[in-house]
């Protein structure tokens, strides 16, 4: 991306719904003089998120939308997207699936951090699933979202052997210290592809 080689940088929006761990490595990140990103909004579907903390610490805007009403959250959410000039959307453990609609309007521009290597073990509890399967590796992965679940596009992967004592706790771990690796490297190699 030829911006990125300039000064600006691309304003970002980081999805959570959790503890934030991902989205406070973006942070720090996006403070980098090399980052290509500037993050400008971070939305979440829990008001309880723990990850709002981060983003209050950081003085990034945030706002919360209840999923009830899908549609009327979505639209809401593109609007807010639209104001704040936002170019890339970063899914950090957000927990709510995106209409096809939605994905459309941001064609190419969503991705999304994945706790196993892709297209294995997509959706929920991968640490575990690995584990009980014998695999001798797991890893996340960092994808572009299309409208199925965990099956779009795959960015960049990075691999976690399993030892034998593995609990998915511990293992969840060790590949979380990975994607706070993986997802900067992901979003460069986008943003300088496009």
């Amino acid at each position: 991306m030829k911006k990125f080689l300039g000064l600006e940088k691309v304003k970002t929006a980081v999805f959570i719904s959790g503890t934030g761990s991902n989205l406070k490595s973006l942070i720090k990140f996006s403070h980098k003089k090399s980052s290509p990103i500037k993050i400008q909004l971070v939305i979440s579907n829990n008001k309880k998120a723990k990850g709002l903390n981060i983003s209050k610490k950081y003085k990034i805007k945030n706002k919360v939308y209840s999923f009830d009403q899908k549609k009327s959250a979505e639209k809401k959410i593109l609007d807010d997207l639209n104001k704040n000039q936002i170019y890339l959307v970063c899914l950090a453990g957000f927990m709510k699936i995106l209409s096809k609609n939605f994905i459309k309007k941001f064609k190419g521009k969503i991705i999304n951090i994945h706790p196993s290597l892709l297209p294995k073990y997509k959706g929920l509890n991968t640490h575990k699933r690995a584990i009980n399967n014998g695999d001798k590796f797991s890893g996340c992965t960092v994808h572009f979202i299309n409208s199925k679940v965990d099956s779009g596009k795959i960015i960049l992967q990075k691999k976690v052997k399993i030892v034998k004592k593995d609990t998915s706790e511990v293992l969840a771990k060790r590949i979380l210290k990975q994607e706070h690796y993986l997802y900067p490297l992901a979003i460069k190699k986008v943003l300088i592809n496009l």
